[in-house]
């Protein structure tokens, strides 16, 4: 999974801010979903080749969550890697982008939340499933990798999954 900086530099391609005027053009929302998920590619891609970046499902990443994490970073220098790395909890871990059942302005790059154990409730499985969201089947994940793996990343592994190798 990618980290939350990168996911949103690949949902921004090169753009600083996103045209929610042409919304309906590139994402699925609660508005044009028919309340339900798409088949990837049906709408337009973003300026990078990328489609469904904004709506259709919201993608996990592999930070952990922390509202307020870009504020405890100092303002008076770049970043290249923030980064909040997986702790020893589940949850909560970052949601990016928007999906299929939210309003269209929730639709954009910026957009974050947690997860939350909830999710599971009515999973009727025991041992609880690690990715049948019974709660939250408006989540998916993009799969990513690296032309060069960061060295600050290596060994970095999402607690979405039950190994920890």
């Amino acid at each position: 999974m990618p980290t939350e900086v990168e996911w949103e530099w690949a949902a921004r391609a090169g753009t600083k801010s996103d045209d929610l005027a042409k919304i309906d053009d590139v994402a699925w929302h609660e508005k044009n979903s028919n309340d339900m998920p798409h088949q990837v590619g049906k709408k337009k891609p973003n300026a990078w080749g990328l489609h469904d970046m904004h709506g259709n499902v919201a993608e996990w990443c592999v930070d952990s969550y922390k509202k307020d994490f870009y504020g405890t970073l100092p303002r008076d220098k770049a970043f290249v890697l923030p980064f909040n790395p997986p702790g020893a909890d589940r949850y909560p871990d970052v949601i990016r982008g928007g999906s299929w059942n939210d309003a269209p302005d929730k639709c954009r790059s910026a957009i974050r939340r947690g997860s939350d154990k909830s999710w599971l409730k009515r999973d009727p499985q025991r041992p609880q499933s690690i990715w049948w969201m019974t709660d939250a089947d408006w989540v998916g994940f993009r799969v990513v990798r690296a032309v060069e793996e960061d060295a600050r990343l290596k060994g970095v592994r999402s607690k979405v999954t039950w190994w920890s190798e």
